[in-house]
C-alpha cells in the first residue's frame, strides 16, 4: 500500500464513518480499485482507521463526552447517568452479535462486493424511510428505543450496511429528535468500536517492523482523523437539516457501482 492509497482511504473512512453511507462498504470497493487484496495487511489498516475515527469522535463531542463522564463519577443517579445506561442498553445486541456470532456472520455472507452493493441499497432504503417518517421529535431517547437503535447498530456489521445510517434512521422513524439521535449514534459505537480494535490489535503484528509500513499506518490514521473531526460536525448538522435523501440517493448509485465491479 502507498501513501497516497493510504491517504485517499484515510479520508474515506473518516467521511463515511459519520456520513451514512457505510465505512466498511466503501473501503472494500476502494481496495478492490486499488487492487489492494492483502487481507490480514487490509484489516489491520482497518483497524487503524477505526480507533482514529473513535478518536475524532471524543475530540468532535467533547463537552458532551465530558458533561457525561462528569455526571457518571457522581455515582447518583442523574440525568447523564441515565444517558449512561441507556449506552450501556443500546451496546447489548452488538455485544451479543460481537462476541457470539461475529465469525458467523463474516462466513455466511462475506466481505465482498456483491454483499455490499446489496447492504448498500438496503442503507438507501432506510435513509429513505427515515426522511419520509413523520417528525414526532421525543425529547428524550427512550429505553426501548434505544435497545431498538442497538439492534439496528448490530445488524450493520453487515459490510454496506452502514451503521451510522442504521442507527440515525432507525432513531428518526421511531420519532427522535434529529440532533439528539444523530449525537446518541456516535456516543453508542465509540465503546464497540474500540473493544473491537483491541482485539484485532493482535493483526498488526502480521505487518512486521516495516518503518516504511508504519509510516503508511500513520498516515493513513492522521488522515482519518482530522477529516473525521470534521465529517462528525458536518453530520449533525446535515441530520439536524433533514437532507439525508441526498445520501440515500448516492447509497443506491454506491450500490450499483458496487454490482457492476463484481460483475466485472
Amino acid at each position: 500500500m502507498s501513501y497516497l492509497q493510504a491517504i485517499i482511504l484515510g479520508i474515506i473512512q473518516g467521511l463515511t464513518e459519520f456520513l451514512p453511507v457505510s465505512s466498511s462498504g466503501h473501503l472494500v470497493i476502494a481496495e478492490n480499485l486499488f487492487g489492494l487484496h492483502d487481507g490480514a495487511e487490509n484489516l489491520s489498516f482497518t483497524v487503524v482507521l477505526h480507533i482514529a475515527t473513535v478518536l475524532s469522535t471524543l475530540l468532535a463531542l467533547r463537552t458532551e463526552v465530558f458533561n457525561l463522564c462528569k455526571g457518571v463519577c457522581k455515582f447518583q443517579w442523574n440525568d447523564e447517568m441515565e444517558y449512561a445506561w441507556k449506552i450501556i442498553i443500546s451496546m447489548i445486541p452488538i455485544f451479543i452479535v460481537g462476541i457470539f456470532f461475529k465469525d458467523t456472520v463474516e462466513n455466511i455472507f462475506g466481505s465482498g462486493l456483491l454483499i455490499v452493493g446489496i447492504c448498500l441499497y438496503v442503507t438507501a432504503a432506510l435513509l429513505f424511510f427515515a426522511y419520509k417518517a413523520k417528525p414526532r421529535n421525543k425529547e428524550d431517547i427512550g429505553w426501548l428505543d434505544a435497545f431498538i437503535i442497538g439492534i439496528a447498530q448490530a445488524i450493520a456489521v453487515l459490510p454496506g450496511l452502514s451503521r451510522s445510517g442504521s442507527t440515525i434512521a432507525t432513531g428518526l422513524i421511531l420519532g427522535n429528535e434529529k440532533e439528539s439521535v444523530a449525537k446518541f449514534s456516535f456516543l453508542m459505537v465509540i465503546i464497540p468500536i474500540l473493544g473491537e480494535a483491541i482485539l484485532d490489535c493482535k493483526e498488526l503484528l502480521t505487518l512486521g517492523d516495516s518503518d516504511s509500513q508504519w509510516g503508511v499506518i500513520t498516515a493513513g490514521f492522521l488522515t482519518a482523523f482530522l477529516v473525521g473531526y470534521m465529517a462528525c460536525k458536518w453530520m449533525i448538522n446535515i441530520v439536524k437539516k433533514g437532507k439525508l435523501i441526498y445520501f440515500a440517493i448516492y447509497c443506491a448509485l454506491a450500490a450499483t457501482l458496487s454490482i457492476i465491479l463484481y460483475c466485472l
